[in-house]
């Protein structure tokens, strides 16, 4: 059974898992695009899109480096119609949209401008754009709207410094420093340095880790960017004395159970060890990844979670975890809280 099928099949058991408040702390820019979004963006353009972006069918690749180019190819794509400032505040807007529509009442979402800053004028002006246009859509929807900026594996660590020091020029409405892309590419030390300035800076260190690669991989992040939430980092159940490490260190895990399916982690995205992390201890946050290439969205994880056999009190739980390892300031996280004890004194539907 496929992410969204388990998830359709599920969605009417329990408590309505879009009106549970949430944090959605692992998002990437473009791959938050709706799809119709990117049709529309590519049709302006007179781009033709590869047939992967357009026949609706979530992304399926085997856990390579063949695969995971495959993966980027698909997302390149995608990041080609992203060429002007009117799309990228579509993007983002419509990104917060979908949240609010979710329960998420807390979105921190990760870009790296580099890709972005050709067509704006550099990279200060395309991280303003996005700044500027979180705190309009914060306005107009609710939700508390965070900027992650992510440097890329696949560049050179002094890019990275310089994004850090990006990141800690807008510490504040900036809150994480982010390292994305195959995590077999680079030396995960050399990036040392940059995640150290955004660090000095107050930011989190929110580098992605232990997805594609197991324990010895997440060992390095752990000790060269001592991370505040590490994104995925579910094959630190591979290791016990591992991921006792990081539940002692407080470092959260944004885990992604439909992404790790659809680039074969694992084989089902009920397979993900999400039960194994949370009885160790761990503090956990749903994610959707990259929706745009996955297929589901945020409330799909929870979805997903259910049908492991996570009750409405275990998926609240999860909810408040979320919400507690978000960098929201304390009046949202308070409100956020509330609602999750709201959700939970309601009574379940009766079953038919």
């Amino acid at each position: 059974m496929t992410a969204a099928a388990a998830s359709s099949a599920t969605a009417s058991a329990g408590r309505d898992l879009s009106a549970l408040p949430k944090a959605h702390l692992h998002l990437h820019f473009t791959g938050s695009m709706r799809p119709t979004t990117l049709w529309d963006l590519a049709d302006e353009r007179g781009i033709r899109l590869p047939r992967s972006l357009v026949d609706d069918v979530a992304l399926q690749v085997e856990p390579t480096r063949r695969g995971w180019f495959r993966f980027q190819r698909q997302y390149d794509a995608a990041r080609t119609v992203v060429d002007s400032e009117a799309a990228m505040r579509r993007i983002l807007h419509e990104a917060v949209l979908d949240d609010a529509a979710e329960g998420s009442g807390r979105l921190e979402i990760q870009v790296d401008p580099t890709s972005y800053a050709p067509f704006v004028g550099g990279l200060t002006p395309a991280t303003e754009i996005v700044l500027d246009q979180a705190d309009r859509s914060e306005q107009e929807t609710g939700v508390s709207v965070g900027i992650v900026i992510a440097a890329s594996r696949t560049r050179h660590p002094l890019d990275a410094r310089t994004l850090a020091r990006l990141a800690a020029k807008h510490a504040g409405r900036v809150i994480g420093f982010g390292l994305s892309n195959d995590e077999r590419r680079g030396v995960t030390s050399e990036y040392g340095p940059a995640f150290a300035i955004a660090r000095r800076a107050g930011l989190l260190s929110v580098p992605h880790g232990g997805e594609l690669l197991g324990p010895a991989h997440v060992e390095a992040v752990m000790d060269h960017l001592a991370p505040n939430r590490l994104g995925h980092g579910v094959r630190s159940a591979d290791d016990p004395a591992l991921l006792d490490r990081i539940v002692q260190a407080g470092a959260g895990l944004e885990v992604c159970p439909a992404s790790n399916a659809s680039l074969g982690v694992v084989a089902d995205p009920t397979d993900v060890p999400l039960r194994q992390l949370v009885d160790a201890g761990a503090q956990i946050a749903l994610g959707a990844d990259d929706p745009l290439l996955f297929g589901t969205r945020l409330v799909a994880q929870y979805e997903i979670a259910r049908q492991m056999g996570f009750s409405d009190e275990e998926l609240a739980a999860l909810a408040a975890s979320s919400i507690r390892i978000s960098a929201a300031d304390d009046a949202t996280r308070t409100r956020l809280l509330d609602g999750v004890r709201d959700w939970l004194a309601d009574p379940p539907p009766a079953a038919s």
